[in-house]
């Protein structure tokens, strides 16, 4: 299988710049987390290309279909992509996906959470293959997120020094 920056641009995708919080928010904790040969990612919407929260926003059968949702998982793991990268250097270290876990802001009634996070864990198989992109997953609704967020999705990778 071809190196993940190779794979993501025949895919014609790219990465935007890593995530930078919005003015005046306070973080207390990082973005990716390194101990050892684990990485964890905290829980992270869409960055537009320069970085910036770009969302999505909303409650997802109501202001977004799930198939909007689909996309924007798939945005995020782009989005989530170029955190680590920033923090690693080469996706190619990645040797495990082992852990995704997708919040999804749904309103009453909605049931397709897991179809939403498909999105993510499609992207992420589609560029590392089934090897190293097999994962397991977890997709809950939430009443709300942080910022109005439609989602939030983290977890674990595995890496070699």
């Amino acid at each position: 299988m071809a190196a993940p920056e190779e794979r993501l641009r025949e895919l014609g995708l790219s990465l935007p710049a890593a995530a930078k919080p919005p003015v005046g928010v306070h973080l207390p904790f990082a973005f990716v987390n390194v101990r050892g040969d684990r990485l964890l990612f905290s829980g992270s919407p869409k960055t537009a290309m320069d970085g910036s929260i770009a969302g999505p926003f909303g409650t997802v059968g109501a202001e977004l279909t799930t198939e909007q949702a689909y996309d924007a998982a798939r945005e995020i793991a782009l989005s989530v992509l170029a955190n680590i990268k920033a923090e690693i250097g080469d996706l190619s270290r990645i040797v495990g996906w082992t852990r995704v876990f997708g919040m999804v802001s749904s309103s009453p009634g909605y049931t397709e959470q897991h179809l939403v996070v498909n999105g993510f864990s499609d992207l992420v198989i589609e560029v590392f293959g089934p090897d190293v992109g097999r994962h397991a997953r977890s997709a809950i609704g939430v009443s709300g997120l942080p910022l109005g967020f439609a989602m939030e999705i983290e977890g674990e990778v595995q890496i070699r020094s």
